[in-house]
């Protein structure tokens, strides 16, 4: 059976329901499409709903990747209002309690002029966040620009808000195994569009296997865990990050004395940076706490979490944080692809008519809809 998606608009078809084939089917509704999205599952299980939901600005380099950030935290406060969810602006706190995490804060402040950020003494932390351990802090980074979202509930609503508001339609439980354009395949069944778009996030063997097998993609594993609701309706106010999340996110590079306080980590925390560790904390709308993360490089992964990842997150967590109830309640992995090249994205068009996009590593809640927007809108440079 094959179906020819067309109308009096142009049609696309996106394979794949996380957030960038989701970002991807908003840009291209807004723009007059008809849109079919088709994903393999009964809804999106992957990576998109296996992270913090931290929109996170601060950890993107000054210039177009700060500025796709801010348009995305835009597009998400549209997507979140029209969905009818859960989000909160609540900034970000990183701790220093060494005099060389103080200077990185310091310096990135000083060479941040157009960011919301500022240095808070010690008492000015605590005042931010109840959550913060007191013993030996002397001060943070605050920034005013990261979000928090419910990764679950918001990319469950979305396509919701996406078939109401702008006439996308959803095929769930449907594995495409094969784009030969205009055309898809699953099984006996196609269906076919003027474009077609590949957001297929980890699984990138099945459709153009040849392209990514040739193409600079890993693939990482990250373990997480989310700590039970807090009593009496306790907040911990902004995100909390740990000293080891400066050397983790490449916005801290315009910090000179950054590469000072890497050495030191590398030999005070060799363990920690052997299997990718650094802590983070946020929390959602109904109080509980998610805290991570490692990331483990590689194509193929063995099913089983390691407790001892959990247990070092978990110690180096109580360094910086402290919380009303540490109970933690749920724990998993989450597997993402990742460049190897330092690129933030794969973006390319392997026939014509098709468009790849993928490879956002652990930005993708954060960059997704803005780069979705530029690729879709033909304003993105790789």
């Amino acid at each position: 059976m094959h179906i020819r998606l067309k109308s009096m608009s142009k049609s696309a078809i996106v394979i794949g329901a996380g957030i960038v084939g989701l970002a991807t089917a908003r840009a291209l509704a807004k723009r007059g499409y008809q849109v079919t999205v088709i994903e393999r599952s009964s809804k999106a299980v992957g990576a998109s709903i296996r992270n913090f939901g931290m929109v996170w600005p601060i950890g993107q380099p000054e210039g177009a990747l700060y500025e796709r950030a801010l348009h995305a935290k835009s597009i998400w406060k549209e997507m979140l209002a029209g969905a009818k969810c859960w989000s909160q602006e609540a900034g970000s706190l990183h701790m220093a309690y060494q005099q060389d995490e103080l200077e990185v804060i310091q310096q990135f402040v000083e060479v941040s002029p157009y960011r919301p950020v500022s240095f808070l003494n010690a008492e000015e932390t605590l005042a931010k966040s109840p959550a913060v351990n007191p013993d030996g802090l002397l001060g943070s980074l605050y920034s005013a620009d990261e979000m928090i979202v419910d990764p679950r509930e918001a990319i469950a609503a979305i396509p919701g808000y996406l078939q109401a508001a702008l006439g996308v339609t959803f095929i769930w439980n449907t594995a495409i195994s094969k784009v030969a354009y205009p055309a898809v395949f699953s099984g006996e069944k196609s269906w076919s569009a003027d474009e077609i778009f590949v957001c297929s996030g980890q699984d990138f063997e099945t459709l153009y296997p040849e392209q990514f097998s040739s193409a600079p993609l890993t693939k990482c594993k990250l373990q997480m865990m989310r700590l039970e609701a807090q009593p009496d309706d306790w907040r911990i106010g902004p995100a909390l990050c740990g000293g080891l999340s400066f050397i983790h996110y490449h916005g801290f590079k315009a910090a000179a004395s950054l590469p000072g306080l890497k050495a030191r980590y590398e030999s005070e925390y060799a363990e920690y940076l052997k299997w990718g560790i650094h802590v983070m904390a946020s929390q959602n709308g109904m109080g509980e706490i998610t805290v991570g993360d490692s990331h483990e490089y590689a194509l193929t992964f063995d099913p089983f979490d390691r407790e001892f990842i959990n247990t070092m997150i978990l110690d180096y967590l109580g360094t910086f944080a402290q919380f009303k109830s540490p109970k933690v309640f749920q724990s998993w992995h989450g597997i993402y692809p990742k460049m190897t090249n330092g690129a933030t994205e794969i973006v390319i068009k392997p026939e014509s008519g098709v468009t790849i996009i993928n490879g956002l590593g652990g930005n993708g809640m954060t960059l997704s809809f803005g780069l979705c927007d530029e690729v879709v809108g033909g304003t993105y440079r790789s």
